[in-house]
C-alpha cells in the first residue's frame, strides 16, 4: 500500500516517460514532480522537500550517477532509485556504489516500480515517540538508537541512507550473530541472486565507512567467513 504522503521527484529526460510515471505514481496515491534533467532537478529540490528520488541515469548534461552521487554528499537519509537501459551487474553496482538505495534497469513492469519504491519507503526510519524508553549500542565514539533508529557521533547525527538504516536495523536485532548474504537480501525486500548478493556488499563497504576507524579491518561490521556478516558493539 503506497504512502499518500509520500512526495516524490521523477528526474528523466524523456518527456513522455516522465509523463507516464507521473500519471502512474499519481494513480497509485503519491504526491509527483518532476525534472527535465539535472539542473532543473537542483531548482525544484532548493524549495520542496521530496521522500524519493527517481533518477534516470542516462541524461544529458550531468548523467544520474554523478548526480546521485553529489547528492549522497549532502542529503544522506534521501532515498534514490535509478533508472537505467543498462541492466549489467557492473552498472548496477556502479549506482550502487554511488549512493543509490536500488536500481531498476529499463524496459521494467510500473508494478514491480511501485513495489520497489513501497519496500524503499517503509525502510526509512520511523519516528518514534520521544519518550520511548532508548535502547541504545555503543560503537566506539558512535551511539546508536535501535528504537527510534538513529545513529549519533556525540551530538552530531550520522546520516544514514534508507538501505543503510535498514541494514543497522537488521544487524541490531540480532547484534554478536552472523547474518547470510542471502538473509540480508530477503530482510532488505529484495530479489535473490548473485547479483543482489553483490549488492549488499557494496551497501556493506559504504556503512562500514561510517561506522569504522579503518573500513578495511573492520572492528564492528566484521566479515564472518562462510557465514556472512556480524555486528558487534562494544
Amino acid at each position: 500500500m503506497s504512502d499518500p504522503d509520500a512526495h516524490l521527484l521523477i528526474v528523466d529526460d524523456d518527456e513522455r516517460i516522465r509523463g507516464l510515471l507521473q500519471k502512474f505514481l499519481i494513480r497509485n496515491g503519491f504526491l509527483v514532480s518532476s525534472a527535465r534533467d539535472a539542473a532543473h532537478a537542483e531548482r525544484i529540490l532548493s524549495g520542496l522537500d521530496f521522500d524519493m528520488i527517481i533518477l534516470d541515469v542516462m541524461m544529458p548534461g550531468e548523467d544520474g550517477v554523478a548526480f546521485c552521487r553529489r547528492l549522497r554528499e549532502r542529503r544522506e537519509e534521501l532515498p534514490i532509485m535509478l533508472l537505467t537501459a543498462k541492466g549489467e551487474t557492473s552498472e548496477r553496482i556502479a549506482g550502487l556504489e554511488a549512493g543509490a538505495d536500488d536500481y531498476l534497469p529499463k524496459p521494467f513492469e510500473p508494478k514491480e516500480l511501485l513495489l520497489r519504491i513501497n519496500s524503499i519507503l517503509r525502510r526509512v526510519p520511523a519516528q518514534e515517540p520521544a519518550d520511548a524508553a532508548p535502547k541504545v549500542l555503543a560503537l566506539g565514539p558512535l551511539r546508536y538508537d535501535i528504537e527510534k533508529g538513529t545513529m549519533w557521533n556525540g551530538d552530531t547525527p550520522v546520516r544514514l541512507t534508507a538501505t543503510e538504516a535498514q541494514l543497522m536495523r537488521i544487524f541490531s536485532a540480532s547484534p554478536g550473530e552472523a547474518l547470510s548474504r542471502g538473509k540480508l537480501v530477503e530482510d532488505l525486500g529484495r530479489d535473490g541472486g548473485q547479483a543482489q548478493e553483490r549488492a549488499v556488499d557494496v551497501q556493506i563497504t559504504r556503512l562500514r565507512r561510517k561506522l569504522e576507524n579503518d573500513p578495511k579491518q573492520p572492528r564492528y561490521l566484521q566479515t564472518v567467513r562462510g557465514a556472512g556478516y556480524m555486528l558487534v558493539p562494544d
